[in-house]
């Protein structure tokens, strides 16, 4: 497949680009507004307003993803895509919609830098646990877990078309049981002290980018295998 195929595919899968692209930036921007107008009512004077709301748009996306498979998969093999090749190009948009929304991230991290936190020294974009050296890094550490949750949700899209519902439930229920076992293995050898150390030692590069990288390139060949034989 040549490069010029390859958008062209992936251009089917953003026809419906305000879904795609544009309701993860809606609903982050709805995000910010509503922690700016909570922390102006509960803030105390002089108190960092620390908030994992950036999360929100990282689930978001997981999700429109998830639609990915279950809506434009049908439709592209209606009309004559490969399976290969949908799955190539699915991945090459959320490659480059993970880099734009780094980039998105990281200028809203200056924004609100520069603005004290738009005043109110809020921190839901330049969080200190996530600041690096320079600017790819940055972008980096930000696009990591969107690669990592986009591959999740096509993947769990062609579970859906392989499987059906049933396969969606076995999926989540075995990977409820296997954190639960770990967590089990974990307590019962006093592992846990280690496992802090580990999310406390690693770097911050590493932790954000290049973990969920390796692990969004499994799903993605994971993707690939289960579509093989998906029915559309």
């Amino acid at each position: 497949m040549t490069p010029a195929q390859l958008v062209k595919v992936a251009r089917i899968q953003l026809v419906n680009a305000r879904m795609v692209l544009g309701l993860p930036l809606l609903v982050l921007a709805c995000v910010l507004a509503a922690n700016i107008v909570i922390f102006m009512a509960i803030q105390m004077p002089g108190e960092p307003a620390i908030t994992g709301a950036l999360v929100s748009v990282y689930i978001v996306t997981l999700v429109t993803h998830i639609q990915t498979m279950t809506q434009m998969f049908p439709f592209a093999l209606g009309i004559s895509v490969t399976r290969r090749d949908f799955v190539a190009a699915a991945g090459l948009v959320v490659v480059g919609q993970a880099l734009l929304y780094g980039v998105i991230i990281w200028v809203m991290a200056l924004i609100e830098g520069a603005t004290g936190g738009w005043g109110l020294g809020l921190a839901m974009f330049d969080l200190p646990f996530l600041q690096e050296s320079n600017v790819v890094t940055q972008v980096l550490v930000y696009a990591g877990p969107f690669l990592l949750l986009s591959f999740a949700g096509l993947w769990a899209g062609i579970v859906f078309h392989r499987w059906g519902q049933l396969g969606v439930w076995v999926l989540g229920l075995a990977l409820g049981a296997l954190l639960v076992g770990l967590m089990a293995l974990v307590g019962s050898q006093g592992w846990w002290q280690q496992v802090f150390d580990f999310f406390a030692e690693t770097p911050t590069l590493l932790m954000f980018a290049g973990y969920p990288t390796l692990i969004a390139a499994i799903l993605a060949a994971a993707t690939y295998a289960t579509s093989r034989r998906a029915v559309p």
